[in-house]
């Protein structure tokens, strides 16, 4: 039993080789510009994401929950913590999502399955929402905040060119819950102390990048686990029932 053991870890931990990760690439590159292009094209009219967004902060209000403002006032004199959070912002979640994935990939890929998939499920939930319920981010004059990534950094809109985003799709937060995702897949699949650090300080960095620089409210951050965590349990619920498709 224990050889057995051993023989399966040692085969779902095996580098698949260097055709596997460029196939693997091609397939997740893919799926991301189509997640923008149909993220583009789900966009809503100006009127509609405004006053949704004017209900966020209403419900926020009611829940003590609104200190967007009041989180970038206490930093946004400062031009090395804003930098530091428009990092964060800018580099810390494609590039950081991206090198996760190769990672896992090269190391254990059930882990990068299981990371893979999530992220297509919970993408997936996104676009639904995004066309359903349009939000405009703090930053659209919805309240008293600067964007300052746009305003102080250009380096995102080369990672991220504005063709592609919906400027409407505030709820949920998925570019802090694919961090997230990140974290708890990482987490789980080392032993290192230092990498189970980052793991929890990576997310919550951008927890607090995202809201500092006007891109989303507190109440997104919150949609956006919820997302996160039912695609990663739905994903986890289908490898336990088909585990022969986890080699896949």
């Amino acid at each position: 039993m224990a050889s057995g053991t051993r023989a399966t870890h040692a085969h779902v931990r095996r580098f698949p080789g260097w055709r596997g990760l460029l196939w693997q690439a091609v397939v997740v590159v893919a799926a991301v510009l189509a997640y923008f292009g149909v993220r583009g094209l789900t966009q809503s009219d100006a009127a509609t994401a405004e006053a949704n967004a004017r209900d966020v902060v209403a419900l926020e209000r009611a829940l003590g929950l609104d200190v967007e403002a009041s989180l970038q006032e206490a930093i946004v004199h400062q031009d090395t913590i804003v930098t530091l959070a428009n990092w964060v912002y800018i580099y810390g979640h494609w590039p950081v999502v991206a090198l996760s994935l190769g990672v896992r990939f090269a190391t254990a890929p059930d882990r990068f399955r299981l990371l893979r998939n999530a992220m297509f499920a919970s993408g997936a939930i996104g676009l639904v929402i995004f066309a359903l319920y349009p939000v405009a981010p703090p930053r659209f004059g919805v309240l008293d905040v600067l964007d300052t990534v746009t305003d102080r950094s250009s380096s995102y809109r080369t990672l991220q060119p504005p063709g592609l985003i919906n400027r409407y799709a505030a709820v949920p937060s998925l570019h802090f819950g694919w961090n997230l995702l990140v974290g708890i897949v990482v987490f789980g699949a080392t032993g290192s102390v230092l990498l189970r650090a980052l793991a929890v300080l990576g997310p919550a960095a951008m927890a607090l990048a995202v809201v500092v620089t006007a891109n989303h409210y507190v109440l997104d951050l919150a949609g956006g686990t919820a997302v996160v965590l039912f695609a990663l349990w739905v994903v986890r619920r289908r490898q336990e029932r088909f585990p022969a498709t986890v080699s896949r």
